[in-house]
């Protein structure tokens, strides 16, 4: 790179490469999907905040040199590489590939020098990306509805706008995007039925011979940059497609990613989304499983600001069960290792979320790898330790700690430090946190630990921001210039949601600077308010929506 201001040059291609290695070795892996849950989601996330930056970022301080070093250099431009791969196409990608790096070899490059040998015959690339996904902040939100029938064809209706984190941009100077757009059906679900730039902000687009059963999904593959909104009747549509699993697992994904992303916006409402989540009830895909379970993890981290955090914890049990039930705790014949990721989530699931039957297998498992009897694989060893822990006790987490003292391999001791801070009782929340600055710990693995507790419970929260603020000094000069300190602020306090502890944070930092950590500051300070925001809009409906979902239930 000729300089910092290019750092998804480097980043963004290592990024984008690593996972077409994996799908050209391992095709099996369905890789794909991963980066989709992985990288894709999280540039999203982070690019709709107003407090994000763009791929392409002026560097005029070595302090702000560690801050590009996120999810916008790396993981948005590994996204937007992708989408342009596939509308380029792979042969003419690979020519302006080679160029660029024939003609660059052993010298610096920036971005232009890239986009100039990117071609292809009649698009010109160049102008399609230059000031939109690289210098600018936040990709398009597009709006479909069904407009009306023309015999065997279909007219679908398409809008856009900037999206954000907030709420949909509404302004003047909203910009316009050249959105490379794809359509499949429920005909052909892993085929394009059509491919469109779309160059303005409204279009009609024609689907030739769709019938009216057949379900439409823009985006095949989750491929381009940009949230998807349906209309309530297409949107409906597309639940047949999640449960008879005819939508491709990357759309799937997509689709439900897209509508939580909708809803922590406040575009449309929760209570839709768990509507959608419910859809999922044959899911077999662990990256599917892993996106909606951060997903609700989420959710349930803003629910517990309410006095009907149970009830969300009902509805992971009943989401979570038939997938569970199915998998059992024991490997089956035949199995790959997307499997046992799958199982380690779903139990952990379960079991954090208080499942009777996961809980008391969990406690029988711990008790005789405990006492060397039956020693737990590696693929059971987090969710049984996260179960134990959330449920137990003082001699629990003891137990805990002496393992980890007597731990002879540093995996074994990372996986029970990310699992202490689910300890629920106050007076071991607190030896956790000071367990995390021990000597037992290793220094980077500190974050870890402190990140744990904010994570496990509403108490938690509290203890380690208080934890942080008392021991700041010790923290600072430990982690200062290093993306660790932006990790530990982010990990403390994300979980927030009320108004005035995003003052607190803001108000903490004013007088304890962070050079290194400003955007990240800012950041959650912004996260804080949209959380907060969020539980004001949506509290309600949420609580009324599981309220009558249990009375429907039959009872046991």
């Amino acid at each position: 790179m000729e300089w910092w201001t290019h750092l998804w040059l480097n980043e963004g291609f290592a990024s984008w490469i690593e996972y077409l290695c994996v799908d050209h070795c391992f095709p099996e892996y369905d890789i794909w999907t991963q980066f989709v849950s992985a990288d894709y989601t999280r540039a999203q996330e982070l690019d709709a905040l107003d407090n994000s930056h763009p791929i392409e970022v002026s560097v005029g301080h070595p302090s702000e040199v560690d801050e590009i070093f996120d999810a916008i250099s790396y993981s948005k431009g590994a996204s937007v590489i992708r989408m342009l791969h596939d509308y380029i196409g792979d042969k003419d990608f690979k020519k302006g590939m080679n160029m660029y790096l024939t003609k660059f070899q052993q010298k610096n490059a920036a971005t232009d020098d890239l986009f100039l040998t990117l071609h292809s015959p009649n698009l010109n690339i160049f102008a399609l990306i230059l000031n939109q996904y690289w210098s600018a902040v936040a990709g398009s939100q597009l709006t479909a509805s069904s407009a009306s029938r023309v015999e065997d064809d279909r007219l679908l209706r398409l809008s856009q706008k900037k999206f954000c984190a907030g709420g949909s941009y509404v302004g003047e100077d909203c910009p316009q995007w050249m959105v490379p757009i794809t359509i499949s059906t429920s005909e052909d679900p892993n085929q394009a039925k059509l491919k469109i730039l779309m160059d303005k902000p409204e279009m009609n687009v024609v689907l030739k011979n769709v019938k009216p059963d057949q379900w439409v999904k823009l985006n095949l593959g989750t491929v381009g940059f940009y949230r998807t909104q349906y209309s309530s009747a297409m949107l409906e549509s597309l639940l047949p497609g999640i449960r008879d699993l005819s939508l491709p697992p990357v759309d799937r994904l997509g689709l439900q990613n897209d509508l939580f992303s909708l809803a922590r916006a406040g575009i449309i409402s929760t209570v839709e989304v768990l509507k959608v989540m419910e859809a999922f009830v044959n899911e077999p895909n662990y990256t599917v499983w892993s996106d909606l379970s951060c997903n609700l993890g989420i959710l349930s981290t803003l629910l517990s600001h309410t006095d009907f955090y149970e009830e969300i914890q009902e509805f992971v049990k009943d989401v979570f069960s038939p997938i569970g039930e199915r998998l059992g705790w024991d490997p089956k014949p035949g199995e790959g290792h997307l499997d046992a990721l799958l199982r380690g989530l779903v139990l952990g699931k379960l079991g954090k979320a208080g499942h009777k039957a996961t809980l008391e297998e969990a406690r029988r498992r711990f008790k005789d790898h405990v006492e060397g009897k039956q020693i737990l694989s590696a693929d059971l060893r987090s969710p049984v330790y996260l179960t134990v822990l959330k449920h137990g006790d003082g001699t629990t987490l003891d137990i805990m700690l002496k393992l980890h003292k007597q731990a002879d391999m540093q995996e074994e001791k990372n996986r029970i430090e990310r699992v202490l801070g689910a300890t629920l009782l106050p007076d071991l929340i607190q030896k956790v946190l000071t367990f995390a600055l021990s000597e037992e710990v290793r220094p980077q693995d500190t974050v870890s630990v402190i990140g744990g507790v904010a994570g496990g419970s509403k108490h938690g929260r509290k203890a380690a921001w208080k934890f942080i603020k008392d021991n700041w000094e010790e923290l600072y000069n430990r982690y200062q210039g290093g993306f660790l300190i932006s990790r530990l602020i982010k990990l403390s306090v994300e979980g927030f949601a009320v108004d005035k502890m995003a003052g607190e944070v803001k108000a903490f930092f004013e007088s304890h600077p962070a050079p290194s950590a400003e955007r990240t500051i800012q950041q959650c300070c912004e996260n804080i308010l949209l959380n907060a925001a969020w539980l004001k809009r949506d509290a309600e409906s949420i609580h009324q929506y599981l309220l009558q979902r249990k009375a429907s239930l039959p009872t046991v």
